[in-house]
């Protein structure tokens, strides 16, 4: 495939590690202050001037993470950042500089890399991000990508899992389960293609949804907006694996039970129409899809009127007693048991 893409095609054999490095590196302007010494030496030098470091990291691999049959490398640098941007804005955090690692086959010539970084350099550019390192080494397994991100939050400032309390609203931002549902149409599509080369995929009706899944965007406006609003969030997580897997982090690490309502819980007109053509629970992909990369918060019930009507924000639910136990109520009215049915990287 990424010989029909690519005309030219450049050994990284010919170029060797290091000239690999130099080629991607060369151009790479640092923009943040706390950005002292990037690319170039054995460690970069960063100086956050008594604020809190934030540091978080995810491994991508071909096959696992990554189908690069419907996946444009530019999209995939792309999302590989955001994956990691998300959790540092889930801390109530400014990510400030990425590392990033790879390891590649020999079927990737050059213009294949460059394709990926272009991705990666597009997402630093956007969020304002520092390229400050990273690694590069041959694989035998196709691509693997690591980016580890770095963010800067004041103490008081920091946000974690564990600081929900009962009476507390359950808060989510924009809407849930278009990523899982724009994969199962590229998963269709590609099945398509495999019985018939000649059809064209028919992705018109999916826009939405197949963006959700090849680009998304991290909540950069969120810490933001609540800054301006005067709100704190109790506790904060983003939405990775799953609604309901998200919920019981933080009510497990809080030591709170909750109860989230089903028709509270924010879909994508796109959403349903596709949910209803593949036969699907709407509310079911929302709770177990993943991939949305939006943010769970919980905050204080006085708080409540500076988020009310904010078209960014959804109440869904509020938290209880631990010993209540963690629940969905249905649009029936029905108590169900909410369980972590999302994506399990260690599932075979």
């Amino acid at each position: 495939m990424l010989e029909d893409k690519n005309e030219k095609r450049t050994s990284l054999a010919e170029l060797g590690e290091f000239g690999l490095i130099n080629y991607l590196t060369d151009a790479i302007k640092l923009k943040h202050k706390s950005s002292i010494k990037g690319v170039g030496d054995d460690a970069a030098v960063l100086d956050f001037k008594g604020k809190q470091v934030l540091l978080t990291t995810d491994l991508l691999i071909e096959g696992i993470h990554f189908d690069l049959s419907y996946m444009p490398l530019k999209h995939l640098g792309y999302k590989a950042v955001m994956v990691n941007l998300s959790d540092v804005y889930a801390m109530n955090g400014t990510p400030t500089q990425i590392t990033v690692s790879l390891a590649v086959s020999n079927r990737f010539p050059l213009e294949a890399i460059e394709e990926l970084y272009s991705g990666i350099h597009l997402a630093c550019k956007l969020y304002n991000i520092d390229l400050v390192g990273g690694d590069t080494s041959s694989s035998t397994k196709g691509l693997l990508i690591n980016i580890t991100a770095l963010g800067e939050a004041k103490k008081d400032e920091i946000v974690y899992r564990n600081g929900a309390k009962v009476n507390d609203l359950l808060v989510v931002t924009g809407d849930l389960g278009a990523a899982y549902l724009g994969l199962q149409v590229l998963e269709r599509e590609k099945q398509v293609f495999q019985a018939n080369p000649n059809a064209q995929p028919e992705l018109d009706n999916y826009t939405y949804l197949v963006e959700r899944q090849l680009k998304p965007e991290a909540r950069k406006d969120i810490p933001v907006l609540l800054k301006e609003l005067g709100v704190k969030p109790t506790s904060m997580i983003d939405i990775s694996d799953g609604l309901s897997s998200e919920i019981i982090h933080i009510c497990k690490q809080s030591e709170v039970g909750c109860n989230l309502y089903e028709n509270k819980i924010p879909l994508d007109p796109q959403v349903i129409s596709t949910c209803e053509e593949f036969n699907m629970d709407s509310t079911t992909i929302a709770l177990s899809g993943g991939e949305d990369y939006e943010l769970l918060f919980t905050i204080d019930t006085e708080d409540y009127p500076k988020i009310k009507g904010n078209p960014n924000l959804t109440v869904i639910g509020h938290i209880t007693e631990k010993n209540e136990g963690m629940h969905l109520i249905t649009r029936a009215n029905q108590k169900v048991e909410l369980t972590a049915q999302g994506w399990n990287a260690m599932a075979k």
